[in-house]
């Protein structure tokens, strides 16, 4: 295999900033950064940052991706195909969809469209290989047959036969994200208001509903609890509140906290060895939407470990060039939590860093004022994609 030469970039390593770099790659894989070093026929950067490509854990968007409108509703491989490219443009060479395993009656979140997806996603990858598509199961824990049929899927999940990722939800109103009522009740939008007519009635039934849902959410947790002893899933705790719903989740078998509501969980779940991944989203708007603890305090207090889009895949690589602009991080640290760690995560180890054996995916950046672009991508360690955007 030839070896691929990309000179002349500021490249971001885990321990800092080479300028003048030159990144050699080989079959995929990283060989060497070498600090002022030139070669013939090498790819000249023209002095833009290179970052490994960015790792996504979580991101919902391929829902609004399929249905932005109430009564729009889109052909599945073209909302992947666009989505698709919001990722690469984004910088975000994995890719984790959120894809929600849960009896609602919604056209983007029911049992059977989150089949129809993880089918999709799989089929796409295997036409399309330039972005890495993985799975995100999202199993709500009081829905029955949520846990089956994403046990259906789940070789659907990862290509690599690494164990997938499913993580654990529960959006009752009152407790988890959205122990605020008032906040909740502020996140319906008109037209869902309209539909739902009594607000507060509809938010009484959905409580009383769950209290009465508790034997499905025992037996769905106990399964849980197996796919990760046998290791045919990597869990995810979704929205823990204190450290005791972190030691209860690490009692059914999760190894990873998404989204920590308040800084005790947050603490809990690090003290345990947990990663904690929070919401890029979080970091740009300076807090939490659901009024729960504000990422860039997690960050700060050195307790994140990895940032995931969440909804909005260009969130990821404008948060960490903001981190660092706004000296909370320094930038090798901030574009850490965009790609190693959330590869950490999601149990991925070969890829988030400009080392040696790591895959060769580079996104070179410049910063457009404010705000870092995508200026053009590498994906070397799958059959190859050049990106210019």
């Amino acid at each position: 295999m030839p070896v691929h030469l990309l000179s002349n970039v500021r490249a971001v390593t885990p321990d800092g900033i080479v300028d003048d770099a030159t990144i050699a790659s080989e079959d995929g894989r990283i060989l060497a950064v070498e600090e002022h070093r030139s070669y013939l026929g090498a790819i000249d950067g023209l002095g833009a940052f290179c970052l490994p490509g960015l790792v996504d854990s979580h991101c919902d968007a391929i829902e609004r991706e399929v249905s932005p409108r109430p009564t729009a509703v889109f052909d599945l491989d073209f909302a992947l195909g666009s989505l698709e490219s919001r990722f690469l443009s984004a910088g975000i060479t994995t890719a984790f969809h959120g894809v929600s395993f849960a009896d609602d009656t919604s056209r983007v979140r029911s049992l059977d469209m989150a089949a129809t997806i993880v089918e999709a996603i799989d089929e796409r990858r295997r036409v399309v290989p330039g972005l890495d598509h993985r799975i995100l199961f999202r199993v709500a824990a009081r829905s029955a047959g949520s846990v089956e049929q994403a046990e259906a899927g789940l070789a659907g999940g990862s290509p690599d036969g690494s164990a997938p990722l499913v993580s654990v939800e529960d959006h009752t109103p009152g407790q988890g994200q959205y122990r605020d009522i008032e906040r909740y009740k502020a996140s319906f939008p008109d037209e869902r208001r309209g539909r739902v007519g009594n607000l507060d009635a509809e938010i009484a039934r959905r409580i009383e509903e769950a209290r009465a849902s508790q034997p499905t959410r025992t037996a769905n947790l106990l399964r849980v609890r197996e796919l990760a002893a046998t290791g045919q899933a990597r869990v995810l705790a979704h929205d823990c509140v204190d450290a005791a719903e972190v030691a209860e989740a690490c009692g059914w078998g999760a190894t990873v906290a998404e989204f920590p509501v308040t800084m005790e969980a947050a603490r809990a779940a690090r003290e345990r060895g947990m990663p904690v991944v929070l919401g890029a989203p979080n970091v740009l708007l300076g807090g939490s939407h659901s009024g729960n603890v504000a990422a860039e305090e997690v960050i700060a207090a050195g307790l994140c470990t990895g940032l995931a889009s969440d909804y909005l895949p260009p969130s990821m690589l404008a948060a960490a060039f903001d981190l660092a602009a706004r000296k909370v991080l320094e930038l090798h640290h901030a574009v850490h939590l965009v790609t190693a760690g959330p590869a950490e995560a999601t149990g991925l180890a070969d890829r988030g860093t400009l080392l040696p054996g790591s895959a060769a995916d580079l996104v070179l950046v410049t910063l457009d004022g404010r705000w870092p672009r995508v200026r053009s991508l590498l994906t070397l360690s799958r059959p190859r994609v050049e990106a210019v955007v």
